[in-house]
Order: structure tokens, then sequence, then C-alpha cells
């Protein structure tokens, strides 16, 4: 289903596809090593996907950051952040602010993520903001796609959800 949501105030368009309820899809990606990355891998594990146009941007590299500190001390818990980021723009961010705890991969290969999902804004070349918590089993439990790319997406309403699971 298109989507209108906004880019500094300008209406762009997502086909949104995902609902709370189903499977999230599968998907191949490039992590910042250059290696292959399934999300099927992580299935067995609560994950917190977090989705956003590119790290070189403020909100971006703050919704990285929380989530990475968020989830240092869990168990059977793992971040994925998704860009369409080059894997070097990728390795550099992660350096530079520590992000050890977060799994980031790059959708610029397969297109997978981005075709699987619908986040793709079409007039931008970019993915959404958006949040999931998945369960084990890999089902979505909550689900946030910002209408304002450029705002940060409701990280107490995502950490409850996910402490339900």
């Amino acid at each position: 289903m298109k989507k209108t949501i906004s880019f500094k105030g300008t209406p762009v368009t997502i086909e949104d596809k995902l609902n709370v309820g189903e499977v999230f899809p599968n998907f191949r990606a490039v992590t910042r090593t250059l290696s292959e990355f399934e999300l099927t891998d992580y299935r067995g594990k609560n994950v917190i996907i977090n989705t956003f146009p590119s790290v070189d941007t403020g909100i971006c590299a703050l919704q990285t950051i929380k989530f990475n500190k968020e989830v240092s001390n869990l168990n059977d818990t793992v971040v994925i952040t998704v860009s369409k980021d080059l894997p070097f723009a990728l390795g550099r961010f992660c350096a530079d602010k520590e992000i050890n705890n977060a799994i980031t991969v790059s959708d610029y290969k397969y297109r997978d993520f981005e075709n699987n999902n619908g986040l793709l804004v079409e007039e931008l070349g970019l993915l959404a903001r958006a949040v999931f918590i998945l369960d084990k089993e890999g089902v979505i439990r909550y689900k946030e796609v910002l209408q304002e790319i450029g705002e940060e997406p409701n990280y107490e309403a995502a950490l409850e959800e996910f402490k339900k699971i």
C-alpha cells in the first residue's frame, strides 16, 4: 500500500508492506566488513530492526547510538541497523561512535530490504526511518514508521514493547 510521509516537510512516498503480527521477511545485505548478512541467521533471538536514510545525519546517528546502548546488557538480543550507506561509511561510523552491540548492514547491493519491506523513499532512493521489534520467531511485535523522516523514533514505546517479548 502506498503511503505518503514527509522529508523536511516535503511529501514523499513509500510502500508500507509490513504489519504487526506478520513474520518479517528475510533479506540479504552487506555488513560493514563486506560479509554477507541474512536476517534468518538471527532466528531464535529477539531483534530490533532500526532503519534510516544515512548514518551521516544527526538523527540517524542518535538512533543507532541509543539502541546500541539499550541492548548492551541483554541476552538473546540483537539490533540490526539498515541503511543504503556503503559498508565503508558504516564501518567508519561504528568505529568513531564505538558501536559494538549493533549489526550495521547496507542494502546497497541486493536491495532485498527495500524490495521486501517497502521502506524505500521513492523520491530520494533512501530508506525511511522505522523501528521494528521482532520476537524469536521473527514475528513483528512492534512497528513505527516515522511520518516525518527527520524526527526521532519513540524509543520508550519501542523499548517498552521489547520488554514484553
